[in-house]
Formats: C-alpha cells, sequence, structure tokens
C-alpha cells in the first residue's frame, strides 16, 4: 500500500480550496480597477481607427465598427501632429541621457571615500526634493529669460536635468558594486573615468534603466515647461498640442471639423512612445528600484 502520495488533481485542488472569500474580494476589486485602465484605452484605440460616422455615435466603443484612418491621416498631416511628436522625442532623447549622465557622474562622485560632507549632501539633496515645482516656477522662469532659452530646446532640456532622487538612487546602487573591482581597476592603472564607464555603468544596467523610465515617462509628459518657455508654435510639444486639441474646436480648414476619431488618434499618438518602450526595459525596471532603494 502506498501512503502519502497524492495525484495530480488532488495537488491541484488543494490550493485553489484554500483561497477564501477576502481573496476572492480582492480579486474581484483588481479587476474592476484593471477594468478602469483598459476600458477608456479601448475606447480610445477603438475610436482613433472608426471613421467620421461611426466616431461620432454614442456609448463606449470597444471595437471600431468602420474601419478607418482618416483620423490619423487628419491629425499627423492637416494637424501637423508629426512636428510636435518629433520635438517631444528630441527633448526626451537629449533630456534623458544627459540626466542619467549627470546623475551617475555625481552618485558616483559620492562614492569616493574621500568624497566631504557626504552627510550634508546628502541632507541638501533630500531638501531639494522636498521643495515643489510650483514654488520654484517664476524663480526658473526669470533664469531662463535671462539666459535666453525661452522658445528654444534647450529650455526644456535643461529642465530637470539632475535629480536628487536619480542620484541617491544611483548612489545606493552603486554601492551594490564590490569593492574588490574598483581596486583591482585601480592596481591595473584604470583612471577613475575608466572604472566609471568600463566597471559601474555596465553593471547598473538594471537601476540605470529605472532612471531612464523615470526620465523617459515625465519628459515625455511635460506639460509645465513648454507651457512656461515655449510660445512659438513650431516648437511646442506632443502634450501642448494634445491639450489645443482636446480643448479647443480647432479646424482644420474652412470646413473640416476635429471629429472624436481625430482626437483619439492624436491621444494614441501621444501614448505610443510609451507603450512601445516600456517593454524593452521592463526587465530591468523593478530589479533597479528594489536594489537602489533597499541597499543599507
Amino acid at each position: 500500500m502506498k501512503v502519502g502520495r497524492r495525484t495530480q488533481g488532488e495537488a491541484i485542488s488543494q490550493p485553489i480550496a484554500q483561497i477564501g472569500v477576502v481573496d476572492w474580494i480582492l480579486a474581484l476589486i483588481m479587476v474592476g480597477l484593471l477594468a478602469t485602465t483598459a476600458v477608456p484605452l479601448l475606447n480610445a484605440l477603438s475610436l482613433s481607427f472608426s471613421s467620421n460616422m461611426a466616431a461620432i455615435q454614442p456609448g463606449i466603443h470597444l471595437w471600431p465598427k468602420e474601419w478607418s484612418v482618416i483620423g490619423y491621416r487628419i491629425a499627423w498631416r492637416k494637424l501637423e501632429f508629426w512636428r510636435p511628436f518629433s520635438n517631444s522625442l528630441l527633448v526626451t532623447t537629449i533630456g534623458t541621457f544627459l540626466h542619467m549622465l549627470a546623475g551617475s557622474m555625481a552618485a558616483y562622485t559620492m562614492l569616493q571615500k574621500d568624497f566631504p560632507l557626504r552627510s550634508l549632501t546628502v541632507t541638501l539633496i533630500f531638501f531639494s526634493m522636498s521643495v515643489p515645482g510650483e514654488a520654484i516656477m517664476i524663480p526658473l522662469y526669470v533664469v531662463n529669460k535671462q539666459l535666453g532659452l525661452l522658445n528654444t530646446y534647450s529650455s526644456l532640456i535643461v529642465a530637470g536635468m539632475v535629480s536628487g532622487f536619480t542620484i541617491l538612487l544611483l548612489f545606493n546602487y552603486f554601492r551594490t558594486v564590490p569593492a574588490s573591482l574598483m581596486e583591482a581597476a585601480r592596481l591595473d592603472g584604470a583612471g577613475d573615468f575608466t572604472i566609471f564607464t568600463q566597471v559601474f555603468l555596465p553593471i547598473s544596467k538594471p537601476g540605470l534603466a529605472a532612471v531612464g523610465l523615470f526620465q523617459i515617462v515625465s519628459r515625455w509628459n511635460q506639460f509645465r515647461e513648454p507651457l512656461l518657455y515655449i510660445t512659438d508654435g513650431a516648437k511646442i510639444t506632443i502634450q501642448i498640442a494634445l491639450r489645443a486639441v482636446a480643448v479647443v474646436d480647432q479646424s482644420t480648414s474652412g470646413l473640416d471639423i476635429v471629429l472624436t476619431n481625430t482626437r483619439m488618434a492624436a491621444v494614441m499618438i501621444g501614448v505610443s512612445v510609451l507603450v512601445l518602450v516600456f517593454p524593452f526595459i521592463q526587465k530591468h525596471f523593478v530589479q533597479g528600484i528594489v536594489l537602489g532603494a533597499t541597499k543599507e
């Protein structure tokens, strides 16, 4: 007689039997929260691929009734959404690269044993993180005006180029790198620049991916800075263009009106970059956040 051996069906049914009422309630709540997020996105996506007549019909559309790309053509060509899309892509790419470079260099500098006043520096960084952006909005505008940066891409790139959160996150992540690697590199005659670029940066890809994702999302959704610093219509970013399409009934010509499918097409163009970028760095994102936040 065999004792203690369970069949495959019993092994599967036992965990299911252990699921209580609270677990089912939490699962239903999660499904409801997922629906509140997914339904508006599916509605916007289906309307963007609908014809003009199908898009103006009331109700929630989870699937296009009449397939058409007329909304994308109007948004991209007549409303010239390619221009703010290109501007945002330029600002996001350059700004994210400079932000990651400045933050990682500052974190590496703080890591050095002979770095003076490290505790005071960390305190000042925490203090800078506690100041809301709205409190320094006017001083920043005055500084940009005095430097002649208004109506330039530089004003959008420089804004937020250094972040205390990024410095502390990468500083904690760099501390996970074994000190023996740095000592071995110095024995081989490597300088700080070589150690930084060939030792710390390759090992710290998850932390850099987390910072990069934060910056891409932040800069792509940048609204306050272009609203303050940019008045030239040729240099506006995607969020300012979306606001104009969503709030104002603009006219693409003397006869055409911006319909719902065109507005939803503009919205999908606006979120396309974030949707395409996230899957490529998702595997590094959680690891980078956890290691950067829990290292003592």
